[in-house]
């Protein structure tokens, strides 16, 4: 049973991703801006990837699954951004809490949006946190880009950055060998 399932108060439970995406470095980086389409939740408003962990996947799966389905761009390096975010659902008195990544990808990536979003734009750090519309979105800019503004994590490298097998279908600890 989740947490809080009883009838005093709100469920708890981690059911979406956020993921900065990043290109550049230094004076030259920028930040990965989706606008949502006409035909879902909130159009027209201003987000990064935002995605929903599907059963069975682990957040770091879905980050990556979902960078490449809404935008289409394949993951350099991933960082854990060292924060949960999260939000109330008023509407089914949920808490949702939302872990963090930063999803470094190449200086000329492509995007191709999904049906999902309308439009994207390649904004300056400063520029981008005045288009986001979510206030939490904005907070983690500021953090992936104080955390990584020079290309990596620098000492908390070892710690933040996601190893590939852990993205690229293999579950950290588990083993090709049978």
């Amino acid at each position: 049973m989740p947490c809080g399932a009883d009838q005093s108060g709100p469920v708890i439970r981690v059911a979406y991703v956020d993921v900065i995406v990043l290109r550049g470095s230094a004076g030259a980086l920028q930040v990965l801006c989706l606008r949502r389409g006409p035909g879902g939740r909130s159009p027209g408003t201003w987000e990064a990837v935002h995605a929903h962990i599907d059963e069975g996947e682990t957040p770091v799966e879905t980050a990556v699954r979902e960078l490449k389905e809404e935008a289409g761009v394949d993951v350099l390096r991933l960082y854990n951004l060292s924060r949960v975010d999260g939000f109330y659902r008023h509407t089914i008195n949920e808490v949702v809490l939302v872990p963090v990544f930063v999803a470094l990808v190449a200086d000329d990536a492509e995007v191709l949006l999904s049906e999902e979003h309308e439009a994207f734009d390649w904004l300056p750090p400063e520029a981008a946190l005045v288009r986001m519309t979510w206030p939490r979105v904005r907070r983690e800019i500021e953090d992936a880009v104080a955390l990584l503004a020079s290309g990596g994590a620098e000492e908390a490298e070892d710690v933040l950055r996601v190893p590939v097998e852990a993205w690229a279908g293999q579950r950290p600890g588990e083993s090709d060998a049978k």
